[in-house]
């Protein structure tokens, strides 16, 4: 598994993770799978949960959080139902949400005994680490590019800029006999007065 995606799902694994913390899920366990005998998956995320309705609640609330955290669905859920072992397939991980008496019955810890069990501590180092790591190989992006001068533009002063011409507005007849009627002082008219009255 290349470097960043492996480091990919293991932020989809850690927030799957805390999911089942704040749902006060017991005995969180991350499963490393050998790639040599799991072709199907790479980590396993168990858990067991006091009831089948907290199980529910837990399922719901690891798929609420990728959903909007990382815009992951999962492939199936199974078991959603009856709520004693619900499975819900990412592809490169797979939680099992137990009760514990189906946890003890089928003991998967026991099945996997060369799988490399990780705390959620460890877990977050390996994804600090992969970060801190690439961000070491990889230029930074942010830094800012530097302004490359040719010696035959130094000691040069920029052109001026030469004024906009004004054009003339050509005038109508309409706007002619307007300012004709504006310059002219206007003359009182005179009334003509009637005859003299008797």
């Amino acid at each position: 598994m290349a470097s960043t995606k492996k480091t990919q799902v293991q932020q989809l694994l850690a927030v799957a993770a805390a999911a089942c913390e704040d749902k006060k899920a017991e005995d969180i366990r991350i499963l490393a799978l050998d790639p040599s005998e799991s072709g199907l998956t790479d980590y396993f995320l168990i858990c067991t949960g006091l009831s089948d309705r907290q199980n529910v609640a837990i399922t719901d609330e690891i798929e609420i959080r990728l959903k909007r955290d990382f815009g992951t669905y999962p492939n199936s859920v199974e078991g959603r139902r009856q709520g004693e072992w619900i499975l819900m397939d990412y592809v490169d991980f797979i939680v099992h949400v137990f009760s514990a008496e189906k946890r003890a019955f089928y003991g998967l810890e026991r099945l996997r005994k060369s799988a490399t069990v990780l705390s959620i501590a460890d877990l977050n180092a390996e994804i600090k680490e992969a970060i801190t790591a690439n961000r070491k190989k990889s230029p930074s992006a942010g830094a800012p590019a530097r302004a490359t001068t040719s010696k035959k533009a130094v000691g040069k002063t920029p052109a001026k800029k030469a004024a906009p011409k004004k054009t003339a507005v050509k005038k109508t007849p309409i706007a002619k006999k307007a300012a004709a009627t504006k310059s002219k002082p206007s003359k009182p008219t005179k009334t003509p007065s009637k005859g003299k009255s008797k």
